[in-house]
């Protein structure tokens, strides 16, 4: 295999793994390379990303890869997410909030369980959109925030109250609530893309 396929393959692994990004023991183990040839070719890669026609760079924190944007653009991706309304909310996202919407209050971590994967990307971005807040905390360990959704999830939907939304049957059993999150995009979705 060539450096520049074996470059690709890190660059799309690390894109792959999201916010939680990719220890270089993992990384190495997946590419079936010893730790200091899989160095070697980050360091390269780190060079390439140096290029002012590059918007991308690697972070090494502690270890851990991440994929992740230049810092000198910050300004530009403030921007991005303070302009409202600017972006769609992803499928990610519209599951979130299907979830919270048919079982809230929850925890971020029961959102968790029922996706199957984690949902902390698509919490903050539904937090920051005022679709979702704290509605309080659990009473259980560590005191989980609660989330639920908001008036302005209510006005986004075209609802007046939460008991418009289309209603579950009742022999639906919590494996199914993943169902529910799809019911819940395929009847919402139009009004995202207005």
């Amino acid at each position: 295999m060539e450096l520049e396929e074996y470059k690709a393959i890190i660059e799309g692994l690390l894109f792959a793994s999201g916010e939680e990004g990719m220890t270089i023991k993992k990384l190495s183990t997946l590419m079936e390379m010893d730790q200091s040839q899989l160095g070697s070719i980050v360091d390269e890669m780190l060079m390439d990303y140096q290029q002012k026609n590059r918007g991308i760079t690697i972070m090494n924190a502690q270890g851990t890869l991440h994929l992740t944007t230049k810092p000198e653009h910050a300004s530009y991706y403030k921007q991005l997410l303070d302009s409202p309304g600017s972006t769609r909310l992803s499928q990610a996202s519209l599951e979130t909030l299907a979830i919270i919407a048919y079982q809230q209050p929850i925890t971020r971590i029961e959102i968790d369980d029922v996706r199957g994967v984690k949902s902390d990307y698509a919490t903050r971005t539904l937090v920051n959109r005022g679709l979702i807040e704290e509605k309080g905390r659990k009473d259980a360990i560590g005191r989980p925030i609660l989330y639920g959704t908001t008036k302005e999830f209510l006005t986004y939907f075209g609802l007046t109250s939460i008991d418009e939304l289309p209603p579950l049957s009742e022999f639906i059993e919590q494996q199914d609530v993943e169902n529910e999150a799809d019911l819940f995009f395929e009847k919402f979705t139009e009004f995202d893309e207005e």
